[in-house]
């Protein structure tokens, strides 16, 4: 046996499926611990650059000496993301040898984990027929939203590779409106009739439970595949065989409609606790189903928007990584211009008030302190108004309870932040400037937070984000009307 590489030993990482011996070529066994994965998991930076080092150079070593056999079995017990990120580290030629020669399921899972740019790249190194064979061997959501992402030539190449039967699956999928459930569903599920004998319905699950996006969950529908109810696979296996479907059925179950958007599929899996979701027509036929996995993917892209747009810059739609220049800046300019425009508008209030300024150069020290204050507040009771229609906590109708509730804490926020600005006016300016300060401040405060409350309601009134109400936009807006309060009070008083 020629030289053993030193094994590595890491604490706290669970082991994984991999294999702890690979043979390479020139008789060198190479020793690897399981403690150099999962990748994604491994802490430090190091470690995990050289376990991918390692498995990066037995990959190119296989490949020269065009060992596939031992290539398929090594990374057959590699999960998915993995292979997805060391196929990333090989040069194009052996990006494409590497692929074709990966075990027939797991070629597929692999491209699934690939972001946008690293699928098109692929795709346009792989020949007609490695493309066909991927095509037809990806989930049809997963398929969708391949297409959804390349540009208009692929996509016409994707197409006509396609075999008939995934075309019209491929184009009834793409015919739904981009952020809707349709887009998001997969049909590979499993169906049963009501008054087929359990016995008879375990048998069909064995039979269409091989292609089917889960098990876990099986629907009962009629002949014209109208939904009539859903059932557990435990509730299924436990009956007695020869009961009927219909005899264990309750007739109650969760679905959503085809054309509702997925954000609401999100809030329905969360609700009820669901693995799976079924997705219906207006006439409560079964199309197909969403499953939890598609839900997290929807949440995390639904949250990042919100960032974007609680930060005044529109949704990226790719990864940070792979926008240019030109697209970053395009996506940030508009609201920056605009905010510009809200912000002139508070420089307009300052100079429409210089006599106040100059018969009372004290009340300038302020400005800072009226401006954050009001910003701040608002920022805060957008943010949470936001995050609560996000999760359902309040519905649009309830606006006028809501803003009820935050005049109330507007005016005690504004009574505590009121009370310290007169006591520093009093030190800077007298007791006439402390009024000023002290009343100017707790109306800005109950004034800005009521208006941090209702934009979030407007905005959804308008079928427009709710997140659009963002931290500069909330602060732009306080501070053109802080400063109109404050220099009102000032002039009145002064």
């Amino acid at each position: 046996m020629g030289p053993v590489a030193p094994a590595t030993s890491l604490k706290g990482v669970r082991d994984p499926p991999w294999p702890r011996f690979l043979s390479i070529p020139y008789g060198t066994a190479i020793i690897v611990d399981t403690a150099v994965g999962p990748l994604r998991t491994m802490a430090g930076d190091r470690q995990m650059d050289s376990g991918i080092d390692l498995y990066i150079t037995s990959i190119k070593d296989l490949i020269r000496g065009r060992k596939w056999a031992s290539l398929r079995e090594m990374v057959d017990q590699i999960p998915a993301p993995d292979v997805s990120d060391m196929l990333l580290e090989l040069e194009e030629s052996d990006q494409v040898l590497f692929f074709r020669f990966l075990p027939k399921e797991q070629s597929s899972e692999v491209f699934a984990h690939l972001d946008p740019a690293a699928k098109d790249s692929l795709t346009e190194l792989l020949s007609d027929e490695d493309i066909r064979r991927l095509l037809a061997d990806l989930s049809p959501d997963d398929r969708t939203s391949f297409l959804e992402q390349l540009p208009g030539q692929l996509i016409q190449r994707m197409i006509n590779l396609l075999s008939k039967e995934d075309l019209h699956e491929a184009m009834h999928l793409l015919g739904y409106p981009e952020e809707s459930v349709g887009r998001l569903m997969t049909p590979d599920y499993v169906a049963i009739r009501p008054h087929w004998t359990v016995r008879e319905a375990i048998k069909h699950i064995r039979r269409m439970g091989t292609d089917s996006e889960t098990v876990n969950m099986v629907y009962v529908t009629d002949a014209a595949w109208h939904l009539q109810d859903e059932l557990t696979l435990r509730k299924i296996i436990l009956a007695d065989p020869d009961m009927k479907v219909e005899q264990i059925m309750d007739n109650t179950f969760v679905s959503i409609g085809a054309e509702e958007d997925r954000e609401e599929a999100v809030h329905m899996i969360k609700r009820y606790d669901l693995s799976a979701l079924p997705v219906i027509d207006s006439d409560g036929v079964l199309l197909g189903i969403i499953t939890v996995d598609d839900v997290l993917d929807v949440e995390e892209e639904e949250v990042t928007e919100d960032i974007h747009l609680s930060a005044a810059v529109s949704p990226l739609k790719e990864s940070y990584r792979d926008s240019t220049v030109g697209w970053l800046v395009k996506k940030r300019i508009g609201w920056l211009i605009g905010l510009v425009f809200i912000n002139l508008a508070a420089s307009g209030i300052i100079a429409s008030y210089e006599q106040v300024l100059a018969s009372t150069v004290a009340l300038a020290f302020f400005i800072p302190l009226i401006n954050a204050g009001g910003g701040n507040v608002g920022i805060q009771s957008a943010a949470l108004i936001i995050r609560a229609q996000a999760t359902g906590d309040i519905k649009h109708e309830q606006w006028l309870a809501t803003s009820m509730k935050e005049i109330a804490v507007g005016a005690l926020l504004g009574l505590g932040m009121g009370l310290i600005a007169c006591l520093s006016g009093y030190i800077i300016g007298g007791p006439r400037v402390a009024v000023v300060i002290g009343l100017s401040m707790f109306l800005i405060v109950l004034i800005v937070n009521v208006i941090g409350v209702l934009m979030p309601f407007f905005l959804v009134k308008l079928n427009l984000d709710p997140a659009t109400a963002s931290s500069p936009l909330i602060t732009s807006i306080a501070d053109a009307v802080g400063l109109l309060i404050y220099f009102n009070i000032a002039l009145y008083l002064l």
